[in-house]
C-alpha cells in the first residue's frame, strides 16, 4: 500500500536523515549523564552544549539564553507561568490573542482561574493582530504580552517587531511562540524584541519531545520544574541528550538551507493553490496572501464539510479546520476569530508543504482534490464515472464521520425534542413516545400487539456486507428486547451514488438480507435516497402478546442485572477508522455486533423477566439509567463484572473514544456515583456507544442463574451478572471497581 502524499508539515515533520545520523551514537555509545565528571558525562555534555550553540545561531542569541525543554508546550507553559508567578507582586494582567495555539490559550485560561486577568485580542480578516489593539490593552498591571510569531493554521505572520518595540517601551515582558517559524521564516530575537521565545523541535525536522525556551539574560522566571540545578538551575531534569543533539543539528540545517528550503516550500504551496483555484474558483484562501508562512495554504471549500472531504482524500494527509458532528459543528477558534462565514469555515482544510515536497506530488494531490470535490459536489466540476473507486478499494468507515449508533443525536437534545411531541391518547398504544423504549407497540387484540422499530446509521465496519448484517441485527434487537417475534422488515437506505459504486450498496443489502433470513423473516421492500454518506437501517415489525410485553420499566428491588454481550464496540469501531485496532480485535467486535439477540430472547421467554432493553447508542450506563428511571429504582453494578471485549481498555487509553461516548457519560453524570479508584477511561467504557449490543435484563436472582445456565447449555452463549436493583427512591447508579 502506497503512503499518502504528506501535506501536513505544520502538524509535524519527519526527522531529517542527517539529524538521525547525529543522534545514532547517543543510542548505543554515548550514554553518559551530562552532569557526570567522567569521560562518559563529558561526551554527552559536549553534545548538549554544541546543540545550545547551534540553536543560538539559528535565533541570534547567546548560548546561555537557550534552555532545553520537552517541547513547545512546556516552553510556553514555563514562559507564561514563570513570568506570571514571578511578577505577581507587580500586577496580574496578561495580553494575548484569540488565535494562539492551545499551548498558550490553555495556560492563560488556567491563570485566569488563579486570579489573573487576560485580555484576548481580536484579529482582522487575515488573522493578524493590530499593534494598536495591543497598545490599547496595556494597563498599569500588565506584566506579560504573549503573541505568536506565525499562526499554525493560516500561517499569518504577526507584527512581532512592532509589538516587541511597544513592550520594551512600556517595560513589559514579551513572549513569542515561534514553534511554526523555525526553518520557514527568519528568527532573530534581537530584531523581534522578544524576552522569551518558544521552539518545538518536531516542527523543523528534529525529533518529537524536545524544544527550547529562549530566556533573555537577566530575566527572572519562577521555576516550573523543581529538582537538581540542570539548565542553569532553570529547568530540572537530566538532559535528553539524544534528542537535544538532534535538535541542534536540525537548527544548523534550518539555518544553512534556509533560502533553498523556503523557495521549495513556497513554490509547491503556490503551485497547489494555482491548480485548485483554476479548477475550483469558488474556494477561499484564509490568511494574508503574502504575510504568511511560505509553506501554508489554508483553503475553504464552500458547501462541503472538511472531514468528509478529507475522508474522500485517502491519498493525502492534511488537517481539517472544522469537525462536523451529528448535532454540532466545531469550528477552529482561529477561523472564528477571523469571522470566516460558517459555510466556508466548516469546509476548511490546511495543506502545508515541506522542504522535500515535489512538484509531481503537488500535481497528483491537486488532481485528487479536484476529483474528490467533483464527486461530493458534481455540479462544481466535471468528474467522470471512472473516478469512482473500484469495489476492492472500499473501506466504508472512510466515507462517514459518524460510526454506527455512536452517531445518534445527543441524549439530552433528543430528550428535549421528544418532550415537545404531542401526547398520545389512543388507548391501544401500549408503548409510544412517553417512554424511552426504542420500539412502538400497538394493541391489535387482547392477545396480539404490533411491535415496530426503526434503526438507521452510518458504517461501523469497513466491509459493506458486514455493515448490512450488523445494521439488520441492530434493528432486530429492539424487537427481541420487547419479548416479541419479528415478522418482516423494510430497508431504509442513504447512499452516495457519486462517491461509491452501486456494488457496495448491493453488498450492504445482501448482508442485511442474510441476517434477516437467519432471523426467519423477509425484507419486503424499502426506500432509498441519495446522501453524501452511506447509511443503512431497517424498519422491523413484530408481534407480541400484550400480556407478555417487556419494557425497560418494571425492575424490582433484589433483581439481578444480566448483560448478554460484552461492550466496547464503539471504541473498537473508532480504532478501526483510525487504523489503531488489530485485525483480531476488529474481528472480535464484528462477532459481537453480528450476533442476533434471538437466542438470548428465546430463553428469556422461559423466565419471569421484570424489565429488558438492548444496549446500543446511549451505552450501558445510558440504557441502565433509562431502566432505573422507568422502574423508579436504583442499582449497583461492578466494573469488574461487566464484560469488555479484549483490547478495548488499551484502545481507550490511546484516545480512540467516539464523541457519543463522551456525550453519554456527561448525560448520566448526575445519576452515577463512582467508588474511589474508578478511572476516567473505565467510566467512558461503561458509557461507550454500542451498536447491536446485548440485552440488559432484570429478573430475580434464582431465575437469573437458571437463565444463564440454560443459555449456555442450549446455545453455547455466555451471559454475565453485572449488578443488582436496589430499593426505589433515589434513581441512582452506584458503580464499584
Amino acid at each position: 500500500m502506497q503512503n499518502p502524499i504528506y501535506l501536513d508539515y505544520n502538524a509535524t515533520t519527519p526527522i531529517d536523515p542527517a539529524v538521525k545520523d547525529v543522534m545514532q551514537p547517543f543510542l548505543d555509545q554515548h550514554f553518559g549523564n551530562p552532569s557526570s565528571a567522567h569521560l562518559y558525562g563529558v561526551q554527552t555534555k559536549k553534545a548538549v552544549e554544541l546543540a545550545r550553540r547551534q540553536i543560538a545561531e539559528l535565533i541570534n542569541c547567546f548560548p546561555d539564553e537557550v534552555i532545553f525543554t520537552s517541547g513547545g508546550t512546556e516552553a510556553n507553559n514555563y514562559a507564561i507561568k514563570g513570568i506570571a508567578y514571578q511578577n505577581r507582586h507587580k500586577g496580574s494582567h496578561i495580553i494575548t490573542s484569540q488565535i494562539e495555539h492551545p499551548a498558550v490559550t490553555e495556560v492563560c485560561l488556567f491563570l485566569e482561574s488563579q486570579g489573573f486577568s487576560v485580555t484576548w485580542l481580536p484579529v482582522n480578516g487575515w488573522g493578524i493582530v493590530d499593534t494598536a489593539d495591543v497598545e490599547k490593552a496595556i494597563m498599569p498591571g500588565t506584566i506579560l504580552i504573549s503573541i505568536m510569531h506565525a499562526n499554525n493554521e493560516t500561517g499569518a505572520i504577526q507584527p512581532v517587531e512592532e509589538i516587541g518595540a511597544l513592550a520594551k517601551k512600556q517595560g513589559i515582558v514579551f513572549h513569542c511562540d515561534a514553534a511554526q517559524s523555525a526553518g520557514k521564516i527568519h528568527i532573530d530575537v534581537k530584531e523581534m524584541g522578544v524576552d522569551l521565545l518558544s521552539l518545538a523541535g518536531h516542527k523543523f525536522y528534529a525529533p518529537k519531545g524536545v524544544g527550547v525556551l529562549y530566556v533573555k539574560r537577566g530575566l527572572q522566571l519562577q521555576k516550573l520544574m523543581h529538582g537538581a540545578n540542570h539548565e542553569q538551575n532553570l529547568r530540572a531534569g537530566t538532559e535528553n541528550v539524544l534528542e537535544i543533539a538532534g535538535l541542534g543539528k536540525a537548527a544548523e540545517i534550518a539555518l544553512r538551507d534556509f533560502e533553498q528550503n523556503t523557495r521549495t516550500m513556497k513554490s509547491t504551496r503556490d503551485l497547489l493553490y494555482g491548480l485548485l483555484q483554476e479548477a475550483l474558483p469558488q474556494i477561499k484562501l484564509n490568511g494574508h496572501p503574502d504575510l504568511r508562512l511560505p509553506n501554508t495554504l489554508n483553503i475553504s471549500f464552500p458547501g462541503l464539510e472538511a472531514n468528509v472531504l478529507l475522508d474522500e482524500l485517502s491519498g493525502i494527509a492534511a488537517s481539517a479546520g472544522a469537525a462536523c458532528h451529528t448535532d454540532s459543528v466545531d469550528i477552529s477558534p482561529v477561523l472564528m476569530a477571523m469571522k470566516v462565514p460558517l459555510d466556508f469555515a466548516k469546509g476548511t482544510i490546511r495543506f502545508t508543504t515541506g522542504k522535500k515536497t515535489s512538484e509531481q506530488e503537488i500535481k497528483t494531490a491537486a488532481q485528487m482534490i479536484i476529483e474528490a470535490v467533483g464527486r461530493l459536489m458534481p455540479d462544481s466540476v466535471d468528474v467522470s464515472s471512472d473516478d469512482i473507486p473500484e469495489t476492492g478499494e472500499i473501506k466504508l468507515t472512510r466515507y462517514t464521520q459518524g460510526l454506527g449508533c455512536a452517531c445518534k443525536i445527543r441524549p439530552q437534545y433528543l430528550e428535549k425534542v421528544l418532550q415537545d411531541l404531542p401526547p398520545v391518547f389512543d388507548p391501544n398504544v401500549l408503548v409510544g413516545t412517553a417512554t424511552s423504549d426504542d420500539a412502538a407497540v400497538y394493541r391489535l387484540s387482547d392477545t396480539m400487539a404490533l411491535v415496530q422499530t426503526l434503526d438507521f446509521f452510518t458504517p461501523i465496519v469497513d466491509d459493506p456486507y458486514s455493515f448490512g448484517a450488523i445494521a439488520a441485527a441492530n434493528a432486530l434487537s429492539d424487537i427481541y428486547a420487547m419479548g416479541a417475534k419479528p415478522l418482516f422488515a423494510l430497508n431504509i437506505v442513504g447512499f452516495p451514488s457519486n462517491r461509491l459504486p452501486m456494488q457496495v450498496l448491493k453488498d450492504i443489502l445482501r448482508g442485511a438480507s442474510d441476517k434477516a433470513t437467519e432471523a426467519g423473516i423477509s425484507i419486503l421492500g424499502g426506500h432509498s435516497v441519495d446522501d453524501p454518506e452511506p447509511k443503512f437501517g431497517m424498519v422491523v415489525s413484530g408481534l407480541v402478546d400484550p400480556n407478555k410485553l417487556l419494557t425497560n420499566g418494571g425492575a424490582k428491588p433484589g433483581d439481578v442485572l444480566i448483560l448478554t454481550k460484552p461492550i466496547g464496540t464503539g471504541i473498537i469501531s473508532t480504532s478501526v477508522k483510525r487504523n489503531l485496532a488489530s485485525d483480531e480485535i476488529a474481528r472480535a467486535a464484528l462477532d459481537v455486533m453480528i450476533l442476533l439477540n434471538a437466542n438470548a430472547a428465546s430463553v428469556m421467554q422461559n423466565y419471569p423477566v421484570h424489565a429488558c432493553t438492548d444496549v446500543t447508542g446511549f451505552g450501558l450506563l445510558g440504557h441502565l439509567n433509562e431502566m432505573i428511571a422507568a422502574s423508579d429504582a436504583s442499582c449497583r453494578i461492578s466494573f469488574a463484572d461487566v464484560p469488555v471485549i479484549d483490547g478495548v481498555y488499551e484502545l481507550a487509553m490511546a484516545g480512540a473514544i467516539p464523541g457519543g461516548s463522551h456525550n453519554n457519560l456527561q448525560f448520566v453524570s448526575e445519576h452515577v456515583f463512582w467508588s474511589e479508584g474508578i478511572s476516567e477511561v473505565q467510566k467512558l467504557i461503561l458509557a461507550d456507544a454500542q451498536t447491536s449490543g446485548g440485552l440488559l435484563i432484570a429478573m430475580d436472582a434464582d431465575s437469573a442463574g437458571k437463565y444463564m445456565a440454560e443459555l449456555a447449555s442450549q446455545y453455547n452463549q455466555q451471559a454475565w451478572e453485572i449488578g443488582e436493583i436496589v430499593p426505589k427512591g433515589s434513581k441512582r447508579i452506584e458503580v464499584s471497581g
